[in-house]
């Protein structure tokens, strides 16, 4: 451990992204602890990366990568160490690992900000269409990926009042873009199977390509989270 952490105070020219995935696999493979090493490990990954200037937590750690691909996790880490601290073993498949994580990650937020901003294409469409108040965006959008919209929270994001709020909300569901759930104060507003399918054709179909294998079909554990 004092060789680790004196390894991480020095001066390195080796970039940043492969001294975090060495650290974590320095640290695991050290295996102090009795418990939580793995957690530490991505978390000091996390660390080398920040201290860097790299903060947004979609880039600075591979948690979204690994909950996924939890198998293939261990499975390098058996392959490179193991069981245990093997510093002579070659590291270039945990490299490798690190890598394709954080390049799916970069990869999936990608397509989610193009998904995005195709829905927002759509929906200022149909605002302009039906003559819908061009501030009912945000609150469409919401509704589309899943969020429940409300009165209070619509009012906030718009600056208008109560009466023009309950006004906007109701227009979108004679509109059929939203759904009307609950009463009074309890009331929320949830996306219309209308809209729903105009969230589904936002979806951008193009597979991340596994940049090492070139695999074009390889989708590793379905959705990633970030």
């Amino acid at each position: 451990m004092q060789g680790l952490i004196l390894s991480l105070n020095e001066k390195n020219n080796a970039p940043v992204i492969i001294r975090g995935a060495m650290a974590h696999l320095n640290l695991t493979m050290i295996h102090p602890f009795k418990d939580g090493n793995g957690r530490m490990a991505r978390a000091l990954q996390t660390f080398v990366l920040a201290r860097e200037g790299i903060l947004d937590p979609r880039f600075t750690g591979i948690e979204a990568f690994v909950g996924s691909n939890t198998t293939e996790y261990y499975d390098v880490l058996a392959k490179v160490g193991l069981g245990r601290w093997n510093p002579e073993k070659d590291s270039l498949p945990w490299i490798r690992f690190c890598l394709k994580a954080h390049y799916y990650q970069a990869q999936t937020l990608l397509k989610r900000v193009q998904r995005t901003d195709a829905m927002w294409d759509k929906i200022e469409k149909e605002i302009k269409k039906r003559k819908i108040p061009e501030r009912t965006i945000n609150a469409l959008m919401d509704a589309a990926i899943g969020l429940r919209v409300r009165n209070p929270v619509h009012r906030a994001d718009t600056e208008i009042s109560y009466q023009v709020a309950k006004r906007d909300l109701k227009t979108l569901v004679n509109e059929g873009l939203l759904i009307a759930k609950g009463e009074k104060r309890g009331r929320i507003y949830l996306a219309s199977p209308y809209l729903q399918e105009l969230w589904a054709q936002s979806k951008i179909n193009r597979p991340i390509t596994d940049p090492f294998s070139g695999a074009a079909d390889y989708e590793p554990g379905g959705q990633i989270d970030l």
